[in-house]
């Protein structure tokens, strides 16, 4: 129903913008001067015709729920475990509940019934009211000859104005959310034992009420949240992905934006770029299933002790991946390049080796250091390559043979399933997830200002 209501208000408004147009161009027959040329008539009646609806629409799916709880609830006033009733009666009214049918359900499940029309029935009403008032309004100011691009520049305005604040306030609420379960952590757990402690073993904290923890348990628990593992791993098999990754990805956007042919750019690019399109999971069952079986096979062959699930077949695997985004940057990034520089270098008896180490490079070194960053978030983020490839056990090491795990993967492993979220062992993966946050802006950071000053010195 409401995929319904969405695609009809799309529809609508896209005939609004045609049928706009076309009224505008009718004043234009009688002689009249518009005051904005005839698409922005058209664009405005759109914009009035889809988003006030859609702003309702919005509005009206994200409390519907919350309100219909509430009134099928209240018929229920000695109903014990409230919540899981409800779930209850929502299963039974979808058709999906497997477990003892009781009157009550049955009762609610009606009720919810009845509710759930009555508020669809009243929502289309509603969007048909506030469609027909607002393409009336929109639809007397063409005829009147507004001023339609000043006011389509503004609505537009706003709708910047509040993507940039969605975007914010999404951001603000991650970091919000970070906080506020990292400190219930580190009121347990201390947070130099976190940061440099070599044990990771979160599974002695499972449903563990973090504010009952007595001193014995602390002692117990103090060595089981130790971060090192995790951050070497992460940083190990990052390290090896972009040893893979850099050279591969820049010596190839290199030949593409100063040597290849245009036929040989023409599909050459495409292809490098449909790497980055492949999902994450059919590299990991690569890497599990081919990659590491052979490094394992060829290590046996000659004397090696090697896991069948190690950091180098992921962090191969990972920097595979993630070379398009080197790639594909640097060669945009280099092609960007004035060519009046490789002109003068050419002028002053340069080769092209010469002009392109010495003049394009350095050039274009700001958006190079760019798309390294950008795979290093990539390579840093990456979960389902690592759990399938690299393993699950928090090694300390630096063997690229032996197993390890990354950051990610351990936050994923933490949260999956039902969960107590007063444990430590579940407010561990908020510490994680901090913790990778700053380090994730620091780095950014360092690149930013080595942005910056190549960028004044090469402008």
């Amino acid at each position: 129903m409401n995929s319904l209501i969405v695609f009809l208000l799309i529809i609508f408004s896209i005939s609004s913008y045609f049928f706009g147009r076309k009224e505008a161009r009718k004043l234009v027959t009688n002689n009249i001067k518009l005051n904005a040329l005839p698409s922005y008539y058209g664009y405005y009646l759109a914009l009035w015709c889809g988003l006030p609806a859609l702003l309702i629409f919005a509005s009206w799916s994200l409390f519907e729920p919350s309100i219909l709880k509430l009134l099928i609830l209240g018929n229920f006033p000695d109903i014990e475990a409230k919540d899981l009733f409800y779930e209850q009666t929502l299963s039974f009214f979808n058709g999906n509940f497997t477990g003892k049918i009781t009157e009550d359900i049955k009762l609610a499940a009606d009720n919810y019934l009845y509710l759930n029309n009555i508020a669809q029935n009243s929502k289309v009403i509603l969007l048909a009211l506030v469609v027909f008032v607002s393409s009336l309004f929109a639809y007397n100011k063409i005829k009147s000859n507004n001023k339609a691009r000043d006011d389509v520049e503004v609505i537009l305005k706003v709708l910047l104005f509040v993507s940039s604040l969605v975007a914010i306030l999404t951001t603000l609420g991650i970091i919000i959310s970070l906080l506020f379960e990292s400190i219930k952590f580190f009121s347990t757990i201390n947070i130099f034992d976190f940061l440099f402690g070599t044990s990771w073993s979160p599974q002695r904290a499972f449903v563990r009420d973090a504010s009952a923890i007595t001193p014995e348990e602390y002692l117990e628990l103090k060595d089981a949240f130790g971060s090192v593992p995790l951050f070497a791993g992460t940083a190990f098999i990052a390290f090896i992905a972009m040893c893979v990754a850099v050279p591969i990805g820049l010596f190839s956007g290199i030949y593409l934006a100063e040597y290849a042919s245009t036929k040989v750019r023409k599909y050459s690019k495409p292809i490098i770029e449909i790497l980055a399109g492949i999902p994450t999971v059919v590299y990991g069952f690569f890497a599990a299933l081919t990659v590491g079986p052979f490094f394992r096979t060829l290590g046996e062959s000659l004397g090696l002790t090697v896991s069948s699930e190690s950091a180098l077949a992921a962090g191969l695997i990972m920097g595979i991946m993630i070379i398009p985004y080197i790639s594909s940057l640097s060669d945009d990034v280099i092609n960007s390049v004035p060519q009046s520089l490789r002109e003068g270098s050419y002028a002053i008896g340069a080769t092209k080796s010469e002009t392109i180490q010495k003049v394009v490079i350095p050039a274009a070194l700001p958006g190079i250091i760019g798309s390294i960053l950008l795979a290093v978030s990539r390579a840093i983020g990456e979960t389902m390559i690592v759990v399938m490839a690299a393993g699950l056990a928090a090694n300390l090491t630096i063997n690229p043979l032996d197993s390890t795990t990354t950051i990610t993967t351990q936050i994923v492993m933490i949260l999956i399933g039902d969960q107590e979220f007063d444990s430590p062992k579940t407010q561990a993966a908020f510490a994680l997830g901090l913790t990778l946050f700053i380090a994730t802006l620091f780095l950014n950071y360092i690149a930013l200002r080595v942005v910056k000053k190549y960028r004044e010195k090469y402008d």
